[in-house]
C-alpha cells in the first residue's frame, strides 16, 4: 500500500537542511576574486539557468522565474538560493521564484525544489536518468510557504573531477553530451569544475614558439584514451599520434564548454605547466636542467612509451614555458579563471627531501603561474601526501604548502572519504583545502560507497577547530555509476546535517516515483552492507570475471600479478610477487545483499516502466552474481589442487555459465553495453586512420590498457575493467575459457599447469581483440525484470 502523496511530501520537506554555519566573509570574497575578468552578466546567468530548465523539463519552462541576487539582498556575503512562490502572475505565468548568487545556485535551487516539493530525481542518463513523472503539471506546482526557503552554502566551493576522469569518462564526448553534463553539474551545485579538454592544441601553439615541430609532438602526446597520463608525464606516444583534426575538434569543444560554464557562473579550473616537455627539448635547450624520469608501468621499460622528460622547476626555462602556456590559454579563451591545476610532485618524488629545496620548487611553479596570470591560484591534488607518506613528512609538507602565499594555493584532500589528510596535517598547516570523495578507480562498475563518511566527514572537517576547509568535492576517476553516492555527496555542498536512513527513504521514493515498503527495506539493507564499507580499503573492482588472476593454481606458491603501491607510481602499481590465490575485496554480507535483491525483484511489478528501477535492479543482480562467481572460481581452484577433474569440470562450467548469464542480463539495459563506448569513439573520427586508431584506443583502455610482450601481459591490464554486455562474452569469457581448458588438460596429462602457454594464448587473443572491428549492440534487448527474476531463482532461491 502506497502512503498518501501529501504525507510523502511532508517527509521530503522535513529533510530540508537547517541553516548552516556560514563561512567567514574572507572565504566568500576569495570565491568572487577567483573568477576571471570574463564574467556573465546577471541576465546571462538567469537565461543560462532557464536553459537548464528548458532542456530538463520543457513543459515547465514558464513555471519558474530565475533572479540573480547581484545586490546581496537575499544572500548577503554568502552564496545561497531562495525558493518562494509567486503570487498573482496569472494563468501560464511563473509559479515559483528562485533567487541565487550565480546561475549555479539558480539551477541548484530548481533541483532542490523538484526534489523536495515535487518528489523528482535527476541522475546521469547512464544510471537511469531523471524521474520527473512525479512533477505536477504547470499551474499545479506545490506552493512554498511564507517568504520561502533559503539554503546557504556552508563553504564556497563545490569541486568536480579527477585529472584522469577526462580519459576514463569524457574522452569520446561531443557537445551534446557535454551540455548534459554541465547541466548536471549546475543542478548539483558544482561551481569549481576541472576543464582539461583541448589543452593539447594550446600546447601545440606554445611549443611551436619554442621551435618544437608538429612532428616532434607525435611522440609526445598520447592517444585520445590515454591523454591524462601523457599530461602527467607517465607515458608518451602510447595510442598516438594525435591528428590535427583531433586537436582542432577538441579546442573548439573546450571553447563551448568554457562558455557554458561561465554563463552559469562557474569558475573553471584550467591546467598549468608541471614540467613535462617533449624529448626534443634536450636538444633545443642543452643547458636546461631536464631529467628523464624512470619507468611507469611498461613491461620492459620500452623507451617508445616510457621515461618522459621533466624540466626542473628551478630552471629559468620552466617559468618561460609556464607563463607562455597560461597566456596562450587566456588568448584563446579569454580571462575565464584565476585557478589553475598543477601536480608536478603527484607521481614524481623530488630528488631530495631537503625542505629548502622543496620550497624553492614550489615557489618556481607558482611564479610561472603568476607571471602568466598575476591573480593565479594554484590548485593541487593532495594525493601525494597519502600515497607517498614516507617522503612527505611534516617538514616536507610545510615546505611545499608554504612555498606560496597563504590564499594562493588550494589543496584537494583527494581521498578524505577514506583517508583524510586534514586530520594528520593540522588542517594542511593553515592552507585552504577542499574535502573530497575519491570513490572510484578506473571507471569500474561496482556498487560501493561509504555513505556515513560522506554524510559526516565534510561537517566534521568544517566544524573542527581552526578549520581551513573551503569546499567539498567529487574526485572519482570515472563517473556514471552509484547514483546514490553522488546525489548525497552533492547535497553535502548545502547541508549542515543529514540522517542517512531517513534520507534514503525519500531517495528511493524520488528515484522510482513512488514509495514501496519492499524497496525501502532493500535500501536499508544496502545502506548497512554495500554502501557501508568501513575497512579503509580503496575499492577497485578485482572480481575474477573482470580481472582474471594471472597465476598458476598449483598448491605451491607461484608468481602472480598483484596490486601494490610501490616505486614512483603512487596510484596503484602492479608488480610480480609471490603469493597464494588473490581474493577480491568483499566488505559486506553476501547473504544480506541477496536478500536486498530478493526485495527488489519482488517489487518489480510496481516499477516495470521505471528506468531508474531497472538500472538499479540490473546492477544489484550483476553484483550478486559476480560475487557468486568469485566463490565458484575458488571452488574450481580447490578442485584442481585436489586433482578432482569432475569437480573442476563442474565449477568451470558454472563459472563460464555465470559470465554468459551476466552478459545476457546486462544486454537488457542500454547503460551496460560495450557498443556505445566503441561507437562514440568512432563517431569523432574524420578519416579512416582515425576511425581505426580511436577504436583501438577505446578497446585497449578497458582491456590490456598498456603494452605487453607475447608472454607478459600489461601491468595495468583490467585496471579500467567494465561490466558491459559484449565485453563479457567476447573478451572475459574466452580468456577464462582458455585458462580452464589449460587447467583441465593439466590434470588429464598429469603435468604442471602451463602458465606461460596460457599467457601466450590469451595475450595473442587480447591483442587481436584490441585491433578488432566487430560491431556490438548499442540498444538493449530482453526484459530486465524477467531476466533478473529468472537469474535470482536459478542461483539464489
Amino acid at each position: 500500500m502506497r502512503p498518501p502523496r501529501l504525507l510523502v511530501l511532508l517527509l521530503l520537506l522535513a529533510l530540508l537542511p537547517s541553516p548552516p554555519a556560514a563561512a567567514g566573509p574572507s572565504a566568500w570574497a576569495a570565491l568572487r576574486a577567483a573568477a576571471g575578468g570574463r564574467r556573465a552578466s546577471p541576465a546571462a546567468q538567469e537565461e543560462a539557468a532557464a536553459g537548464v530548465l528548458r532542456r530538463l523539463l520543457p513543459s515547465h519552462a514558464r513555471s519558474f522565474r530565475f533572479q540573480i541576487d547581484f545586490k546581496g539582498s537575499v544572500c548577503g556575503e554568502s552564496s545561497c538560493f531562495r525558493i518562494s512562490s509567486v503570487d498573482g502572475s496569472g494563468e501560464g505565468g511563473p509559479e515559483i521564484l528562485i533567487q541565487g548568487t550565480t546561475g549555479v545556485e539558480l539551477a541548484s535551487g530548481l533541483h532542490w525544489y523538484l526534489k523536495y516539493w515535487c518528489g523528482a530525481h535527476i541522475s546521469w542518463d547512464k544510471t537511469g536518468g531523471a524521474q520527473l513523472a512525479s512533477v505536477p503539471s504547470p499551474g499545479s506546482l506545490p506552493r512554498v510557504k511564507g517568504e520561502g526557503v533559503k539554503i546557504e552554502r556552508p563553504v564556497p566551493w563545490n569541486y568536480y573531477q579527477n585529472v584522469v576522469t577526462s580519459s576514463y569518462s569524457f574522452v569520446w564526448w561531443d557537445w551534446k553530451r557535454w551540455e548534459k553534463e554541465i547541466d548536471w553539474m549546475a543542478l548539483q551545485g558544482i561551481n569549481l569544475p576541472l576543464a582539461f579538454t583541448g589543452q593539447e592544441a594550446i600546447w601545440q601553439k606554445v611549443f611551436k614558439s619554442f621551435n618544437v615541430t608538429d612532428k616532434d609532438l607525435d611522440d609526445f602526446f598520447g592517444g585520445p584514451a590515454f591523454l591524462a597520463w601523457a599530461r602527467m608525464g607517465n607515458l608518451h606516444g602510447w595510442g598516438g599520434p594525435l591528428s590535427q583534426n583531433w586537436l582542432d575538434q577538441q579546442l573548439a569543444l573546450q571553447k563551448k564548454i568554457l562558455s557554458r560554464m561561465i554563463e552559469l557562473g562557474m569558475v573553471p579550473v584550467l591546467p598549468s605547466f608541471s614540467g613535462n616537455v617533449p624529448a626534443v627539448f634536450k636538444n633545443l635547450f642543452p643547458s636546461a636542467n631536464i631529467t628523464r624520469l624512470g619507468d611507469w608501468n611498461t613491461v620492459d621499460a620500452n623507451p617508445r612509451w616510457c621515461c618522459t622528460y621533466l624540466l626542473d622547476p628551478s630552471d629559468a626555462l620552466f617559468i618561460d614555458v609556464g607563463q607562455a602556456f597560461i597566456r596562450q590559454q587566456i588568448k584563446e579563451y579569454g580571462d575565464v579563471t584565476n585557478i589553475y591545476n598543477c601536480d608536478t610532485f603527484n607521481e614524481n618524488t623530488p630528488p631530495t627531501n631537503e625542505p629548502a629545496y622543496i620550497s624553492s620548487l614550489g615557489s618556481a611553479i607558482y611564479e610561472a603561474m603568476s607571471r602568466g596570470n598575476k591573480n593565479g591560484v594554484w590548485l593541487m591534488q593532495g594525493w601525494l601526501f597519502y600515497s607517498d607518506a614516507s617522503f612527505w613528512k611534516e617538514p616536507q609538507m610545510k615546505a611545499l604548502l608554504h612555498s606560496v602565499p597563504i590564499g594562493k594555493m588550494i589543496v584537494l584532500d583527494l581521498f578524505a572519504d577514506v583517508k583524510p589528510i586534514w586530520k594528520m596535517s593540522s588542517q594542511f598547516y593553515g592552507v585552504p583545502y577542499i574535502w573530497c570523495m575519491l570513490h572510484n578507480f578506473g571507471g569500474n562498475i561496482e556498487m560501493y560507497g561509504v555513505l556515513d563518511s560522506i554524510s559526516s566527514g565534510p561537517i566534521d572537517a568544517r566544524t573542527s577547530n581552526n578549520s581551513t576547509m573551503i569546499g567539498v568535492g567529487m574526485c572519482m576517476e570515472g563517473i556514471e555509476h552509484n547514483p546514490v553516492v553522488y546525489e548525497l555527496m552533492s547535497e553535502m555542498a548545502f547541508r549542515n546535517e543529514v540522517d542517512v536512513e531517513d534520507w534514503l527513504n525519500t531517495y528511493s521514493y524520488r528515484r522510482y516515483g513512488h514509495a514501496n515498503a519492499e524497496i525501502e527495506k532493500a535500501w536499508r539493507i544496502l545502506y548497512h552492507t554495500i554502501y557501508n564499507c568501513t575497512d579503509g580499503i580503496a575499492d577497485h573492482n578485482k572480481d575474477y570475471i573482470v580481472e582474471f588472476p594471472d597465476i598458476s593454481p598449483s598448491p605451491q606458491l607461484s608468481k602472480r600479478r598483484s596490486m601494490s603501491i610501490v616505486s614512483r607510481h603512487r596510484r596503484f602499481f602492479l608488480r610480480e610477487i609471490s603469493a597464494s590465490l588473490p581474493h577480491p575485496h568483499l566488505w559486506y554480507s553476501k547473504k544480506e545483499a541477496i536478500k536486498a535483491l530478493e526485495l527488489f525483484v519482488n517489487a518489480g511489478s510496481d516499477f516495470s516502466e521505471s528506468l531508474t528501477y531497472r538500472y538499479d535492479l540490473v546492477d544489484l543482480t550483476r553484483q550478486c552474481l559476480s560475487k557468486l562467481a568469485n566463490d565458484v572460481y575458488l571452488d574450481a581452484m580447490s578442485s584442481y589442487q585436489k586433482k578432482d577433474s569432475n569437480g573442476l569440470k563442474f565449477h568451470t562450467r558454472k563459472f563460464l555459465e555465470i559470465i554468459v548469464d551476466i552478459d545476457t542480463l546486462l544486454a537488457s539495459d542500454d547503460n551496460f553495453l560495450l557498443g556505445p563506448w566503441l561507437e562514440s569513439a568512432k563517431s569523432l573520427a574524420v578519416t579512416e586512420d582515425e576511425h581505426k586508431q580511436y577504436e583501438w584506443n577505446a578497446r585497449t583502455q578497458v582491456t590490456m590498457w598498456y603494452d605487453n610482450t607475447k608472454t607478459e601481459q600489461s601491468k595495468l591490464h583490467d585496471y579500467a575493467n567494465k561490466f558491459w554486455s559484449g565485453l563479457l562474452k567476447s573478451y572475459y569469457l574466452p580468456r577464462a575459457s582458455k585458462y580452464f581448458t589449460y587447467l583441465s588438460r593439466s590434470l588429464q596429462e598429469n603435468r604442471s599447469f602451463q602458465l606461460e602457454e596460457w599467457r601466450k594464448d590469451w595475450i595473442a587473443y587480447s591483442n587481436e581483440w584490441q585491433s578488432g572491428k566487430e560491431l556490438y549492440p548499442v540498444k538493449a534487448t530482453g526484459d530486465a525484470l524477467a531476466i533478473s527474476r529468472s537469474l535470482y531463482e536459478k542461483y539464489f532461491s
